[in-house]
């Protein structure tokens, strides 16, 4: 996710999950190519495996910020093609892009030609333009793909969030060499509504993603969007390959954990336990001269429901603490567990809050990709399909 899953964030979840492909936040192909790219492209050894999500639209650019991508150690190179952003769209890329099969089918090749990491697509089920008020189809076709409209395709038949559309595109890519698509179970709605509104209004289709992989079984299928109780994980995993957490995990770090140990028997960890180990990954950081406040907003969802969880993030909220750049302020937060002592008094540091949920792109810009276990490869770890 936009602004979440850095690499503070990435070593935090590798230490609930070690079977998770992790992934960065979007980052735009020009971005990494004319921008700092040692910082936009850092991750720690720790981290492995991990996926970087690229933002474009120009075959050329992608390719070059993929070689980029490889060269620094990913595991993964993903296009976004499911981010609703106006923002994202403003710059050509994202969900906007799935109106044109052939362009990301383009830059598919072009990464695939020049990386030997795999190179994967995120999307969504389909588009749609009209939002709340519904447009002629010619206005809708030009709104999609801001240039001169195609013959107008009615909504729900043959439109851009029909089976039909969302088959010529998975088609597309997977000619181009993708061999794994993740797939947000919603359609993507370009006006009318927000990236936040995008991930609750259009109502989630479970049923057309296992349709998906039924009639691409030679593809790898990884649902997204949702999934945030490991029944819902299961309903996906009985029917795909795999399944990609967002949110939930940033919201509750723990549920990778719960998660991990469902598909793979991992051994449970305690939050405190992960907490004490993440630590080491502050002390590191900090006398790099990395910021406290960026270290710790990824453990503000630890302790919840817990007596003084409200205490903990009051002091992991304090911005005077927060500038003293001490390890100190974490270990006080984390001595507040379990205590019900007086609440800690927010007049000193102003309100405390958790970070802003992010609406700049969807989820699973990074996020963790968990497969059910088949042979064990390092990196690729897929589900064992039921004879």
């Amino acid at each position: 996710m936009m602004a979440c899953t850095d690499t503070h964030c990435r070593t935090l979840h590798r230490l609930f999950s070690p079977n998770a492909l992790l992934f960065t936040e979007m980052v735009t192909a020009g971005a990494v190519v004319y921008g700092p790219r040692q910082r936009l492209l850092r991750f720690q050894p720790a981290e492995a495996p991990v996926a970087c999500q690229l933002g474009g639209s120009e075959p050329g650019l992608l390719a070059e910020a993929a070689q980029a991508a490889a060269g620094a150690g990913f595991a993964e190179i993903n296009l976004n093609v499911g981010c609703p952003s106006p923002r994202v769209r403003r710059g050509a890329f994202g969900a906007a892009l799935m109106a044109e099969p052939r362009r990301v089918a383009d830059c598919v090749a072009a990464m695939a030609a020049d990386v030997e990491v795999p190179v994967t697509v995120k999307c969504r089920l389909g588009l749609s333009c009209e939002g709340r008020t519904p447009r002629a189809p010619q206005a809708e076709a030009l709104s999609c793909e801001g240039r001169t409209p195609r013959a107008p395709q009615a909504e729900g038949s043959h439109g851009r969030d029909s089976d039909a559309f969302l088959d010529e595109f998975i088609a597309a890519v997977s000619d181009a060499g993708c061999r794994t698509v993740y797939v947000h179970a919603r359609i993507a709605v370009l006006d009318g509504l927000n990236p936040a509104q995008n991930r609750s209004i259009p109502p989630l289709q479970p049923e057309r993603v296992h349709a998906l992989k039924e009639r691409f079984p030679e593809l790898r299928i990884i649902a997204n969007g949702g999934i945030d109780t490991l029944a819902g994980a299961a309903a996906y995993l009985a029917r795909v390959d795999g399944v990609m957490i967002g949110r939930a995990a940033w919201r509750e770090p723990r549920f990778l954990n719960r998660l991990d140990s469902m598909m793979f028997g991992t051994p449970m960890v305690s939050e405190r336990d992960a907490l004490d180990a993440y630590l080491g990954h502050v002390r590191s950081q900090l006398a790099e001269g990395e910021r406290l406040a960026d270290l710790v907003r990824p453990i503000l969802g630890l302790f919840k429901g817990q007596p003084g969880a409200r205490r903990y993030r009051q002091r992991l909220s304090c911005p005077k603490a927060l500038r003293s750049n001490r390890i100190a302020v974490v270990q006080d937060a984390i001595d507040q567990v379990g205590f019900s002592g007086e609440a800690f008094s927010s007049s000193q540091c102003g309100t405390p809050r958790m970070p802003k949920e992010q609406t700049g792109c969807d989820a699973a810009v990074s996020d963790c990709l968990m497969k059910a276990p088949r042979d064990l490869a390092p990196r690729t770890i897929e589900k064992q399909r039921a004879a």
